[in-house]
C-alpha cells in the first residue's frame, strides 16, 4: 500500500478540480493545469478532495498511485503559488546576467552562453551570482535550472560551476609531490 497514495488531495479555498476520464484539470487564482493519468489509476474528486485509486492489485498500478496522487497535490500548489529553484554561480569571473528574455552566462567558455527562458518560467538574476527560477509548473521549473545547471556542473576539485543553493559539493584531493 502507497503511504502517499492513500493521502487524499486537499483542495483549498479558490482552488477547484474537475475530472473527465483520466485528464485532471485544477483551476485556481493563478491559472489553469491539467494532468492526463494512465488507466491505471482511477482519479475523483469527492467532498472538496482529489481521491486516486489503483486500478488492480498489479505492480504499475501501484508505482502509478503514488505518482500521480503527487502530480495533482504539485497542481493544485502551482495554481495558488510558484515552485522556486535557486542556483549559485561559484567561480573567477563566472557570472550571469538577464537581458530581456535572455539568460547570458558567462562561464570560462571561448563563448557566452544564450539561453532563452521558455514561456511559463521566469528566471531573475539579483545578483551576478544567483540565479532564480520560478513558475507554477514544478517539472517544468526543475527542468530549466537542471538544463542552466547543465552549462557548467560543480567540479569536485575546486568547486566552480553552477549549483543549487545549499547543495554539498566533495572535494576530491588533489594531486601530491
Amino acid at each position: 500500500m502507497s503511504r502517499i497514495g492513500k493521502k487524499p488531495v486537499e483542495l483549498p479555498s479558490g482552488v477547484s478540480a474537475s475530472v473527465s476520464g483520466q485528464t485532471v484539470e485544477v483551476k485556481g487564482p493563478k491559472g489553469t493545469q491539467s494532468f492526463t493519468a494512465t488507466d491505471d489509476v482511477t482519479i475523483a474528486v469527492e467532498d472538496n478532495q482529489v481521491v486516486v485509486t489503483p486500478r488492480g492489485k498489479s505492480k504499475r498500478a501501484r508505482q502509478q498511485w503514488g505518482m500521480s496522487r503527487t502530480i495533482v497535490a504539485n497542481l493544485v500548489h502551482g495554481v495558488q503559488q510558484t515552485f522556486k529553484k535557486e542556483l549559485e554561480i561559484q567561480g573567477v569571473g563566472y557570472r550571469a546576467q538577464m537581458q530581456g528574455n535572455v539568460l547570458k552566462l558567462n562561464l570560462g567558455l571561448s563563448h557566452d552562453v544564450n539561453f532563452d527562458v521558455p514561456q511559463g518560467v521566469t528566471v531573475t538574476v539579483p545578483k551576478p551570482t544567483e540565479i532564480i527560477v520560478e513558475g507554477h509548473d514544478i517539472q517544468q521549473v526543475g527542468q530549466v535550472a537542471a538544463n542552466i545547471r547543465d552549462w557548467r556542473r560543480p567540479e569536485p576539485y575546486k568547486g566552480k560551476g553552477i549549483r543549487y543553493k545549499g547543495e554539498y559539493i566533495f572535494q576530491k584531493e588533489g594531486k601530491k609531490k
